[in-house]
Order: C-alpha cells, then sequence, then structure tokens
C-alpha cells in the first residue's frame, strides 16, 4: 500500500481540533497504521500554515537539508528556522494526529481547521487564514498556465 489509500492527497477537508491538540485526517488520506507510511512530518509555513510530509517526502527534504554545509551559517539558521517547531506524527487507530502546541499557536488554529491536499503533501489552515487566502485576488487563468509551465505541470 502507498502513502494513502489513494497515493496522493487531493481536496479540501473542514475538521475540528479537539482540546488535546488532535486533528482527524481524511479517511482517504491515512496510512495503514501498521506501516513505514504512518509517519509524518510538520513544518510550520511563514504563510501561517503547517505542511504536513509523508516519509517519501520528508526523505526528499533530509536529503535537501544533509546538503547545506556546516560552514554555510545562513543555510544552517534557515534549516533551524524551519525545523525549530517540527513535529513527527503518526495517525492514531482513530485517524487523528496531535499537533504541538508550538504548531498549534503557530497555525493560530482554535477549533475549526482546512486540510489542503496538495498531492505529495497537505498543509493545515486555520479557518480564519484559508477564507482570507482565498478571498484575496486569485490568479487568472493566464497567470496559472505559466506558473503551472515553469514547473512542468
Amino acid at each position: 500500500m502507498g502513502v494513502t489509500k489513494t497515493g496522493r492527497f487531493v481536496g479540501k477537508f473542514r475538521h475540528n481540533l479537539d482540546d488535546k491538540g488532535r486533528i482527524t485526517i481524511p479517511s482517504a488520506w491515512r496510512p495503514n497504521l501498521i506501516s513505514c507510511d504512518n509517519a509524518f512530518l510538520a513544518l510550520p509555513i511563514s504563510d501561517g500554515s503547517i505542511a504536513i510530509y509523508p516519509p517519501k517526502m520528508a526523505a526528499k527534504l533530509e536529503e535537501a537539508i544533509a546538503q547545506v554545509p556546516l560552514e554555510d551559517y545562513e543555510g544552517q539558521m534557515a534549516v533551524t528556522d524551519l525545523l525549530d517547531a517540527a513535529q513527527d506524527l503518526s495517525c492514531d487507530k482513530h485517524g487523528r494526529i496531535k499537533l504541538n502546541e508550538e504548531l498549534i499557536e503557530g497555525a493560530s488554529l482554535k477549533k475549526g481547521a482546512v486540510l489542503l491536499g496538495k498531492v505529495a503533501t497537505f498543509s493545515i489552515y486555520s479557518e480564519q487564514l484559508y477564507e482570507l487566502m482565498r478571498a484575496g485576488k486569485k490568479s487568472d487563468k493566464e497567470t496559472r498556465a505559466a506558473i503551472f509551465k515553469r514547473f512542468g505541470i
């Protein structure tokens, strides 16, 4: 079995954060509980969201970070800033992950959250941030096409 039942994270889901900082992962995104795929890396993102990396993407990130020379002070500081509030996660038998307080506060999560699939990863947004982001200026078709072309999509 792949990382998820579908092999990718797609769609948008709204779930609540409970009093213990747990949030339910959509069933289509959940790994087999006893597989090595039940290991995620949560990272705070500068836009105020939380990025959730499955094992395959966490391994790519690990490889990229390993390329930052120890003597590259700015590079090492950027890595430190990125990983300072990072957290390793796994789903419990109810399909929930438990976020640490630093991630919850950094993303301004209160109760409601939006989980947004991004194919290889997914992000967790506060409802307020998600609504602000979507209410902002949306790119037109030509702009999206140019951006997708830039990334070979």
